[in-house]
């Protein structure tokens, strides 16, 4: 029966010590932020390696825990006429992100939302000179198959000078221009990439 005494001192001390501290000692939760990820998120084999004959090395963006994390790939983007280098650098990236992810990429718990078949055309008569026409209508696109393409093209030939990426559908709809923020990165599935019409609308 002594011994309740003796042991209560000690938490009094402690919650005397927080209080002088300006910490207030509660029993409630404190949201403190999510818990960090177990997923790593990183790939662990062989360095991809520099440029070469076989094609040049890009940047892609794929899911992995529900944020939109960077994968080097190697693509080769056929020759052609100057004024087509945006479309086929976007129609190359575009295929990289259909393309089931590598095993490495798997077991580090990568994916892609991207569909395959997706293909992209240059502007129309009344597009932007940068504007790229995508098979589908961007607002026809998954969140997450939005963002991968957004982000992915920002860093790219397929990007205007400013970094944002111009896009519409099939359609006669106008096309938009996209941007590839922090938030959109981070939040892919719920942050739609901030967006104008270039027409002015």
């Amino acid at each position: 029966m002594a011994v309740r005494p003796v042991l209560a001192v000690p938490l009094v001390a402690m919650a005397l010590a927080l209080a002088g501290c300006g910490i207030r000692a509660t029993e409630v939760p404190t949201d403190f932020g999510p818990a960090p990820s177990r997923v790593p998120c990183a790939l662990t084999g062989p360095d991809i390696g520099t440029p070469s004959s076989r094609g040049i090395l890009v940047q892609v963006f794929l899911v992995c825990s529900s944020q939109l994390a960077p994968v080097d790939r190697t693509v080769r983007i056929e020759a052609g006429p100057a004024e087509t280098d945006r479309v086929r650098a976007a129609q190359a990236l575009l295929d990289e992100l259909s393309e089931s992810p590598s095993d490495a990429e798997k077991q580090a718990n990568y994916s892609t939302t991207v569909p395959k078949g997706l293909t992209v055309a240059g502007p129309r008569r009344t597009d932007p000179g940068d504007a790229l026409r995508l098979s589908t209508a961007p607002t026809d696109l998954t969140p997450y198959a939005l963002a991968q393409i957004i982000c992915t093209f920002s860093d790219s030939e397929a990007a205007s000078d400013d970094g944002t990426v111009t896009l519409g559908g099939p359609a006669g709809d106008a096309s938009r221009r996209y941007e590839c923020t922090e938030a959109v990165r981070t939040r892919p599935g719920t942050e739609t990439p901030p967006s104008t019409r270039t027409d002015g609308a």
